[in-house]
């Protein structure tokens, strides 16, 4: 089953990656003065119908304050990924002021491109960023600055359908799959059962970022929310990734995943019993499938590991001329006030400091949601790198061949991993 927010994705490679290896410059740096200009600007928001309607709202209620500001808000335009589109409008010099929804990855490459304006120039850039998001906000430095707002999250849990674990034998309230050995139990016992075909379907194919959504969540669990690759150097080549490889290769060789992409949706269809979802799976699902939610294992069963935020933030673009404008409407846009309506809208989490108690009413009126505002204090993200789509696709190749296919061994791939994305960040 593919992960609908991630339609298009993979084009980033070709779009962001090589548009950046021949580019230079960036976007400035916190020493030079603060950006200014006012007056209208255009901002682009994704194509998800909830941020629409958010960004909709939030748009009107900025232009009714200010007449002299007006903010425009479209869709980003068509084509094969958001991040193609984007790139492309760097290199024209057309990119709106703001983008909404953008992925971590592609900021460092755009960076290079000089296509983002660092918010750390602003006076209150920094302090903004730092006093909203808390210890975790300096996981979205590049090069010392912050060139996105870190806006909302989607972390990563194990989504499992409640129906399936019953007819297994699993108690569908308290599945005790913490540990990796007791998550391999409950695994056969779905396969053998006949409950399901497959106990879990991560996608099995190739795009730089399909790791994010199985091997990454884990690692960061095992490792306390190490990130693939700390102070230019590979991390995962230790035990901590030696023990989430081997977990994952036993599940393949096993065959309680499918080494082959679903052609269909695979948990509405009854296929697997468990995939690796954020919160947009509760709405998703909620007509098709009564679906449970438990936090990604570790290897010791830790009560609340780490795992992956899946962030999708906002950057400000060079092309703008009223940059103090877009500047103010960032603030507005991700007030407190705004991210509750964000959080009604979409049942996203914003990306802020304690989110359970800011939002209490929402998730008193939504328990399905407490799950997922309790692992937000605990993500990791994509470490902000140079070279990052090629780091994560290097990664993936060999991870495929290892774990998935068995062509390679586990040390083989960790090693060889390591070593490549070494040199790429070091290059």
């Amino acid at each position: 089953m593919k992960h609908p927010r991630l339609a298009g994705t993979a084009a980033l490679l070709t779009a962001v990656a090589l548009t950046a290896a021949c580019s230079s410059g960036g976007g400035g740096d916190a020493g030079g003065e603060s950006p200014s200009g006012t007056g209208p600007i255009t901002v682009w928001l994704s194509n998800n119908e909830q941020e629409v309607g958010w960004g909709q709202d939030v748009v009107d209620a900025w232009n009714a304050e200010h007449p002299d500001e007006e903010v425009t808000a479209q869709e980003i335009p068509a084509g094969s990924s958001s991040e193609e589109a984007i790139t492309a409008a760097i290199t024209a010099g057309t990119a709106p002021c703001l983008v909404y929804n953008i992925s971590s990855a592609a900021v460092p490459g755009w960076v290079r491109q000089g296509g983002l304006v660092n918010l750390s120039q602003f006076e209150d850039g920094a302090s903004y960023v730092e006093d909203r998001v808390g210890e975790g906000a300096r996981t979205y430095l590049t090069d010392d600055g912050y060139y996105q707002l870190p806006w909302k999250s989607n972390p990563v849990m194990v989504m499992y359908n409640k129906a399936v674990f019953e007819e297994a034998g699993i108690d569908p309230e308290n599945p005790d799959m913490a540990t990796y050995d007791d998550f391999l139990a409950g695994s056969r016992k779905i396969v053998e059962s006949g409950a399901a075909d497959s106990a879990i379907w991560p996608s099995p194919t190739n795009e730089f970022f399909q790791p994010w959504f199985d091997f990454y969540p884990l690692y960061l669990a095992e490792s306390g929310g190490t990130s693939l690759v700390e102070d230019q150097s590979a991390t995962f080549d230790d035990e901590n990734g030696k023990a989430v490889a081997d977990f994952w290769a036993t599940v393949y060789s096993e065959g309680l995943a499918p080494q082959e992409a679903s052609t269909d949706d695979a948990m509405s269809a009854g296929t697997t019993a468990m995939q690796l979802a954020g919160p947009w799976a509760i709405a998703s699902y909620a007509e098709s499938v009564d679906v449970g939610f438990m936090p990604v294992p570790t290897s010791s069963g830790e009560a609340e590991p780490v795992t992956f935020a899946d962030s999708k933030n906002v950057s400000m673009f060079t092309s703008c001329e009223n940059q103090a404008t877009a500047w103010e409407f960032l603030k507005f846009s991700t007030s407190e006030e705004s991210d509750g309506q964000l959080l009604e809208a979409t049942g996203q989490m914003p990306l802020r400091t304690d989110l359970a108690g800011t939002y209490a009413d929402y998730f008193e009126a939504n328990p399905a949601y407490e799950v997922f505002a309790a692992q937000a204090e605990r993500t990791g993200d994509v470490p902000s790198i140079p070279n990052s789509v090629e780091v994560w696709q290097a990664f993936r190749d060999d991870y495929s061949s290892a774990v998935i296919f068995g062509s390679s061994t586990v040390e083989e791939f960790l090693s060889g991993a390591a070593e490549t994305i070494n040199g790429l960040v070091q290059g």
